[in-house]
């Protein structure tokens, strides 16, 4: 067995926020045009429901190509933000869980609570970046950016209207976290076991970023489509055409929470969670941080205690560090 290093304290953490923090800004900014478009068909269902390319080009002639990137701000912040708690704090209640809850708890269990753990923490961050972002991109003369638009919603709505929406924000993204990485986890375990037939330190950095792209993608597909209800809720919310969810569950119809704007949103999420992966993992490896194994069986990470002290497993150091 090669040598593993295992880094488990405030630094691997911290490399971790600043990993999510940059991979989920940018990947975020760049899909702005169609987040944008996303939520006009939401809105909007009858005037953008010719498809992705005809929706873009309306709103690019009535609006202008500005209007594409309405909201930019917002993602860039707003997501940076909370992907950077989202994927640190992903990383550490994995590693809890993993050594106080797992005699008692499946491998999956882990995951989900770790993703469920992580994004409701998250999400605090990212409720008012959303609130002011959504309004920026459904109401033109709204105002120019976060820097007036804070203060707006504000003195609008007080603090409550930052939050109006944390509710099905939660809705949506909690089981989609919870999805996307049980299943990222467990499709890397696939590629491994039954496609590479190597161990994940086994294999070269660009194999281990190829299999990354692979299973970010199925795990994103699969999240989307699980919290597609919730974001047309949320959307809804937002711009005041219900007052309750319940009630923007009527207006929208059973059938329609599950399929509007799904193809879109599936066009978005699946390249920006394969990106948002394959950038976390490439930034982790550039840090100089190796492959743990608790990424690969959190059981072979408790057995050995690897993150209490010190060790020699089969000749192999593995050393830890622990917060200060």
């Amino acid at each position: 067995m090669k040598g593993v290093e295992e880094i488990c304290g405030w630094k691997y953490y911290g490399i971790c926020f600043v990993g999510g923090m940059l991979s989920s800004g940018a990947t975020h900014l760049a899909i702005t045009p169609l987040d944008v478009l996303k939520v006009n068909m939401q809105v909007y269902p009858n005037k953008y429901n010719n498809g992705i390319v005809s929706g873009l080009s309306t709103i690019w002639k009535q609006q202008g190509s500005y209007a594409l990137w309405r909201g930019w701000s917002g993602k860039l912040c707003g997501y940076g933000i909370q992907g950077g708690f989202k994927y640190a704090l992903y990383e550490y209640f994995k590693n809890l869980y993993a050594d106080h809850l797992l005699l008692h708890s499946t491998r999956n269990s882990i995951f989900f609570l770790s993703g469920l753990s992580a994004q409701i923490l998250a999400d605090l961050t990212l409720a008012p970046f959303e609130a002011v972002k959504i309004r920026l991109q459904i109401q033109p003369n709204f105002a120019k950016g976060l820097s007036d638009g804070f203060p707006l919603v504000y003195r609008n709505e007080g603090l409550p209207g930052f939050y109006r929406g944390l509710i099905p924000l939660w809705s949506r993204n909690l089981p989609f976290s919870m999805v996307m990485f049980s299943s990222f986890e467990h499709s890397v375990d696939l590629i491994y076991k039954n496609i590479v037939h190597k161990r994940k330190e086994d294999c070269s950095t660009p194999q281990q970023l190829g299999v990354t792209c692979f299973a970010a993608y199925t795990a994103g597909a699969l999240a989307t489509v699980i919290s597609n209800p919730a974001d047309n809720v949320m959307t809804s919310l937002y711009k005041k055409k219900a007052e309750s969810a319940m009630q923007a569950i009527k207006n929208i119809g059973f059938i329609n929470l599950f399929t509007r704007s799904l193809p879109i949103r599936i066009a978005l999420l699946g390249p920006v969670i394969t990106l948002q992966w394959f950038l976390y993992d490439t930034i982790k490896v550039l840090s100089g941080l190796f492959i743990r194994l608790d990424s690969i069986d959190p059981l072979l990470a408790r057995d050995f205690r690897i993150f209490e002290n010190s060790s020699t497993i089969e000749g192999m150091e593995v050393t830890t560090m622990t917060p200060q």
